[in-house]
């Protein structure tokens, strides 16, 4: 029996004359200001464009050949093309009798994933596909490690000066009052990140980054704001590490690259980042054992159940192992 993978991320304009339409997605339908569109424009004419869909591509690529034979790996997005729906279709296409669901966020939040797991329950129900989807992932061993990896060659180049700071997108403090777990999470993942990677707990800092240009209030500390600080405390060099990210995309190339390492110069500070995953080889390695243990968990499912996959999508209020009866 054939598996189909499906990598599942937010996507990206394709050009300047989609990104009214990819701001208004993004938005819940929300007309985007003019003002925003132009900033966005700006934005990403500095970045060359996002370059999140084609890794995507790649990140799917490299997990098919990692997983062998028996398995098919695609990309869909969700505010974008390919979308979710015509990825499964070509997943089926290619031979998929069944559907394993990534999202490509380590962490789990039903407010800002469930619409990944709606679109593709109701992607393999159109198909009549059976369908599981990866619970929260965010301290997988093999996840980590290659998160690791990434950040002990960084270290390489550090010294006693460099202030090491982990990273998550900030959130209105609304979001996170209504779901505290979800913050939790991004927790656990850093100070899994640092235990592993030696760090002791007064050489690393924890911050957000990216909030949003609105009134309400977001998650502080916010990174720009602890550049200050960090320079205060005699450091001359910022290391920065998101621990959510799992490519490049406006919020890192953007975000960190330029907004960010404009606010740590001005700090006194040198800012330096590590690699995102892309296509590591380790963690292309730890999407093939999330993938392996979604399918698994969902067989065994099926075995208890005595029964097939029912089509309906997932609920969007939690992750959901859906079984797959052989």
């Amino acid at each position: 029996m054939t598996t189909g993978v499906l990598l599942m991320t937010y996507g990206a304009p394709r050009d300047e004359v989609d990104l009214p339409r990819y701001l208004a997605a993004v938005r819940g339908g929300r007309e985007p200001a003019a003002e925003l569109v132009a900033e966005m424009r700006r934005r990403y004419a500095l970045i060359g464009g996002s370059p999140l869909i084609r890794i995507t591509r790649a990140q799917a690529a490299a997990l098919e050949t990692e997983l062998g034979s028996g398995h098919v790996v695609g990309a869909g997005m969700r505010y974008s093309d390919p979308s979710i729906g015509d990825a499964v279709r070509d997943l089926v296409e290619r031979g998929a009798e069944r559907i394993v669901g990534i999202c490509m966020s380590p962490q789990w939040s039903p407010r800002l994933m469930g619409g990944y797991a709606d679109a593709l329950g109701e992607a393999t129900s159109n198909a009549g596909v059976p369908s599981a989807m990866a619970p929260a992932w965010h301290r997988e061993p093999m996840f980590i490690a290659a998160t690791v990896e990434r950040v002990r060659e960084a270290l390489h180049d550090a010294d006693a000066t460099t202030a090491i700071v982990l990273t998550a997108h900030s959130l209105p403090k609304r979001v996170f009052e209504s779901e505290p777990e979800y913050i939790a999470q991004l927790h656990e993942t850093a100070d899994l990140v640092a235990s592993a990677a030696g760090l002791d707990r007064e050489q690393w800092h924890w911050s957000y980054q990216s909030a949003g240009h609105t009134q309400e209030e977001w998650l502080r500390p916010d990174l720009k704001e602890l550049f200050p600080s960090l320079a205060a405390l005699g450091a001359r060099e910022v290391l920065v590490v998101p621990v959510q990210f799992l490519s490049d995309h406006l919020e890192v190339l953007y975000d960190l690259d330029i907004a960010a390492a404009e606010e740590a110069r001005a700090a006194g500070l040198r800012y330096r980042r590590v690699e995102m995953a892309n296509t590591q080889p380790a963690f292309i390695r730890a999407l093939a054992g999330i993938t392996r243990a979604t399918g698994d968990d969902a067989r065994r499912t099926g075995d208890e159940a005595g029964q097939n996959i029912s089509a309906a999508p997932p609920p969007s209020n939690r992750p959901s192992h859906r079984s797959f009866a052989p």
